[in-house]
């Protein structure tokens, strides 16, 4: 009966995903911890011009889902480049450049890729534009069989596909800075395994209409409380 009222549906939506467990987490059993890591600064070949865009990622085993770079509109830095296309090292796919202001223009370079089915902050991004998502980690939390990602990564592991990433980009010249970097990562509280953002398809009830009369009781002095 809620599905046929429209209060409730199916839609794509990040999840935080456990690996281990297989199930989507909660955001109240996603515990943070503050951990230290890395800032890579990559570079990506301009299509159309000479020179490049440097852009700035914690997650490098990440590039290969890419469908965008991203800089703020009010960089200057960057004003002539948005529009162009940038070539992916590694793989030579072709992606735009696009100006979004949820871009730190204080954060690395200024610039950074769009990777929508592994990030919250991208998938909203993606959606501003238009941008199609590709997924490039299983259920698992491994790298996927497909031509989109390099064949030495395929099949690995979140950690594996890091460091062999990060082995190739230097192979190939591209990487050109490595920074010490503090944040926050998402731990499953069950089993403490690391979260992985991932875009799936979820089921949910649209709440304002349902919320209506028990907000309404409240005001009314039916409910209260304690």
């Amino acid at each position: 009966a809620l599905y046929n009222k429209g209060l409730i549906y199916k839609g794509s939506y990040i999840v935080n995903w456990c690996p281990r467990c297989r199930s989507a987490i909660s955001d109240i059993e996603t515990e943070y911890k503050t951990e230290n890591g890395h800032l890579w600064e990559i570079s990506y070949a301009l299509k159309d011009k000479l020179g490049a865009i440097a852009i700035s990622t914690t997650r490098p085993e990440t590039m290969f889902g890419d469908v965008a770079i991203a800089v703020n509109p009010n960089d200057y830095k960057y004003k002539d480049l948005v529009g162009q296309i940038a070539v992916m090292p590694l793989t030579g796919r072709q992606i735009p450049i696009i100006a979004d202001e949820y871009v730190d223009m204080k954060f690395g370079t200024g610039a950074v890729k769009i990777t929508p089915a592994h990030d919250p902050n991208d998938y909203e991004v993606g959606k501003r534009h238009g941008l199609q998502p590709l997924w490039i980690m299983d259920e698992d939390g491994k790298m996927v069989d497909s031509e989109i990602v390099p064949e030495p990564i395929r099949g690995l592991t979140r950690e594996e596909a890091r460091i062999k990433t990060v082995e190739m980009l230097k192979e190939h010249d591209v990487l050109l800075h490595v920074d010490d970097h503090e944040h926050n990562v998402g731990h499953c509280q069950r089993c403490n395994t690391k979260i992985e953002p991932l875009l799936s398809e979820q089921w949910f009830v649209k709440m304002k209409p349902l919320a209506e009369k028990a907000i309404q009781a409240v005001h009314n002095g039916e409910l209260n409380f304690i």
